[in-house]
């Protein structure tokens, strides 16, 4: 599947669609990671994950089905990212990418905010190079 997906952002970034197979090398490293955001009755003062970028080529996101949660940063402001139904996947590009694509692409700001209603849970998978 990893290859699918690096060979699918590389042609669509109009780059040789090996650029991100060659950065791994013969293997990759997958890292997944279970997320659990708990109710806050002050989300406005407290965030789930603070700003950051993923140190891996891409990250496979699967979010809440329910709750929203995940923003990306764009021209200096945050935008939700839209709960997608149907069992759809999210995929961030991360520092890797930027990396190995001399800046082509861009590493993806993003955070988590908190809600004061319902828990969040995410499944995060974290592609790179071994």
């Amino acid at each position: 599947m990893l290859e699918v997906v690096l060979k699918a952002v590389a042609r669509a970034m109009k780059l040789e669609e090996h650029v991100f197979l060659k950065g791994h090398g013969e293997e990759g490293e997958m890292t997944l990671r279970f997320n659990l955001y708990p109710c806050c009755p002050t989300p406005e003062r407290v965030l789930g994950v603070k700003p950051h970028g993923d140190t891996s080529t891409i990250t496979i996101l699967l979010q809440d089905k329910d709750v929203e949660g995940l923003q990306v940063l764009k021209d200096g402001k945050w935008f939700k990212v839209p709960i997608i139904h149907d069992a759809a996947i999210f995929i961030n590009v991360g520092d890797m990418a930027e990396i190995m694509s001399n800046g082509i692409i861009k590493s993806a700001v993003h955070r988590v905010v908190t809600n004061s209603i319902s828990e969040r849970i995410s499944l995060a998978v974290f592609c790179g190079p071994h």
